[in-house]
């Protein structure tokens, strides 16, 4: 009785280690992502470079976007691939679009290196690759372009990273229908190439 006890104690605290450290990685990803990457027109990949797009070409909150089109891809994962695969991406969606929010407050969407777009990518990247890095592994996730990727998985025989570097791809290059920009367009495939 004394081990199943100290036995759950232990898987208790292991669980409460892997939430914290999801939420950690989502706030160091909303700091690359609003602070730096945003402001400067920068495309992330996934939703949140959905969610970019779509803010610069109506001022729609990056915040509202990702997590709705993050609801949908769950309800979607949830049917498809089970509860235990979406439970720890349900709360790195939560936790990153809480994060985005207040640092879009916090920050006032001033552009941070507005004259150097290079460095602000470079280092908007390294901390969306740091949060990505930290969330994945501690078996969470930032949702989006990861769902597709395992539902496509469970069907089809490609791979994860295939798939996501696929819809990396299409979501950065088609951000020039709204920037009207090449260069912001290979800022974004570089941040892409860091965050790896």
């Amino acid at each position: 009785m004394k081990t199943s006890f100290k036995l759950s104690k232990k898987a208790l605290a292991r669980e409460f280690k892997d939430y914290l450290m999801i939420a950690l990685g989502m706030l160091c990803y909303s700091i690359g992502w609003t602070v730096f990457l945003l402001p400067n027109n920068v495309t992330a990949g996934g939703v949140p470079g959905i969610a970019s797009i779509v803010f610069w070409a109506t001022g729609i909150p990056v915040q509202y976007t990702y997590f709705t089109i993050n609801v949908g891809l769950l309800a979607l994962a949830l049917k498809i691939l089970g509860f235990k695969f979406c439970i720890k991406t349900i709360w790195g969606v939560v936790t990153l679009t809480t994060f985005v929010a207040y640092m879009q407050v916090l920050t006032g969407n001033a552009p941070f290196l507005h004259s150097q777009p290079f460095m602000a990518t470079v280092i908007g990247a390294s901390f969306c690759g740091t949060g990505v890095g930290l969330a994945l592994s501690y078996n969470g996730s930032t949702g989006g372009t990861d769902i597709i990727a395992a539902i496509v998985n469970k069907f089809k025989d490609i791979t994860l990273g295939r798939v996501i570097l696929l819809c990396d791809l299409v979501i950065i290059t088609s951000s020039y229908l709204v920037l009207k920009d090449w260069e912001k367009v290979v800022y974004g495939y570089v941040m892409l190439y860091v965050c790896a």
